[in-house]
């Protein structure tokens, strides 16, 4: 879809050719499909305008025009644009997704669904698997493929150790950085530091990453993990998931928001976000899960629930997740080995946990053991549940009766 972008400022026009697909030469009969238009310290006035504060991001599909204003948050400009692929993909039996995606040297394709700060990012870029995308995806008859040309990396307490192509991509020139932190003096960066806020980003080229797929296009994926942080501490680690468990946790979109990640939040803080994507989503959540379980059905995909979040208790008591442990397991799902693994289901959300993966203590697989507290976690486990419960309310008229049966198991 061709696009015109116009910025008030230089850098969140680098931002744009960053982050979507570019051409160095447009024809003459070049007509863009939507324009966007930011002017970042325009204001609005919640009074005269009616809108919910000064900030603003307007999408009008009849004019085909997508106005910004009062924030110089550049992501606002990819994701006005995903907003509109959202509506026009299901139309054309695609289904879009905001997840990221990477394939096996087999040609293997996995996807990873999962909001910010769950690790899409850091888990997609694999030395040993070329990167598709970082964030935005459409599933066609013939396969996954990128939306965009670049990749949107949150990188407060980046590691390089841990995390080496996007801490190198992060100090290359041409990058956009937001919200980062440096020493004025040495220009050098200091990516543990939230003094403006825990949301520090990157933008840059996919070709700074130096293990991509050239076309951003694949074929059908093998493995679905959708990723959750989970600061209540007990989600476990890992658990395989059904075509309908993955089908309602699809809807449910669940993370837990921490302290510093947004203004107000004080505590951990349970937050749904359908689809992974709520607020770019036009059509119904249940249209892109119907197409969602479909393609699973289709296509004969695994599908793995990851979470990245707490263990052994709740935020500011227990601790975040191995790095390491989240990628063996992940390794796992991706490579074989927990097909013939032996499960055990737990009671409070009905998912099937692994009773041992390569390279992880067993003593992490389940969440409870993890607690020095039963009798907490139980309580902590019930009160997440009956939020979930909750949540799914919204879905239960329009969701299929195997998904709605999967919703009163959990």
């Amino acid at each position: 879809m061709p696009v015109r972008v116009l910025t008030e400022y230089a850098w969140h026009s680098l931002f744009a050719r960053n982050l979507f697909i570019v051409r160095e030469k447009l024809g003459a009969d070049f007509s863009p499909e939507f324009t966007v238009v930011d002017a970042a310290l325009f204001e609005a006035d919640p009074q005269r305008d009616k809108t919910n504060s000064s900030t603003f991001i307007l999408v009008h599909f009849g004019k085909r025009i997508i106005l910004i204003g009062g924030t110089r948050y550049a992501g606002e400009i990819k994701k006005s644009v995903f907003t509109v692929m959202n509506y026009l993909m299901p139309l054309r039996n695609v289904l879009p997704m905001h997840c990221s995606a990477n394939a096996g040297v087999k040609g293997d394709v996995a996807i990873f669904f999962g909001l910010s700060g769950t690790g899409k990012t850091t888990l997609s870029a694999d030395s040993l698997r070329p990167l598709i995308g970082d964030d935005e995806h459409g599933w066609s008859d013939d396969g996954v493929f990128n939306f965009e040309g670049g990749c949107y990396a949150k990188v407060i307490k980046l590691s390089q150790k841990a995390e080496p192509e996007i801490w190198e991509a992060t100090h290359r020139f041409g990058t956009v950085l937001e919200n980062v932190d440096f020493d004025p003096h040495t220009r050098v960066l200091d990516l543990d530091s939230q003094m403006k806020t825990e949301n520090t980003r990157a933008a840059y080229p996919i070709e700074f990453i130096p293990n991509i797929v050239p076309e951003s296009k694949a074929g059908h994926p093998r493995t679905i993990i959708m990723l959750t942080a989970d600061a209540f501490g007990v989600l476990p680690p890992i658990a395989r998931l059904s075509k309908e468990q993955a089908m309602y946790h699809f809807l449910s979109g669940y993370t837990a928001k921490v302290a510093g990640t947004e203004r107000g939040i004080t505590e951990p803080t349970a937050t749904f976000s359908t689809c992974f994507g709520a607020p770019f989503m036009v059509h119904h959540p249940t249209v892109y899960a119907h197409l969602l379980g479909e393609r699973i059905e289709n296509h004969d995909v695994r599908c793995w629930l990851v979470n990245t979040g707490w263990t052994g208790g709740a935020y500011g008591v227990g601790k975040r997740m191995s790095i390491a442990h989240t990628r063996a397991m992940v390794n796992a799902a991706l490579e074989g080995p927990l097909a013939a693994a032996s499960f055990e289901r737990e009671p409070f959300f009905g998912l099937d946990i692994p009773r041992g993966v390569p390279g992880v203590p067993n003593d992490v697989l389940n969440p409870r053991n993890a607690w020095p507290d039963k009798a907490a976690y139980d309580c902590v486990a019930k009160r997440l549940a009956h939020l979930f419960e909750e949540n799914f309310r919204q879905f239960e008229a329009q969701a299929s009766p195997s998904v709605r049966e999967v919703a009163i198991r959990a």
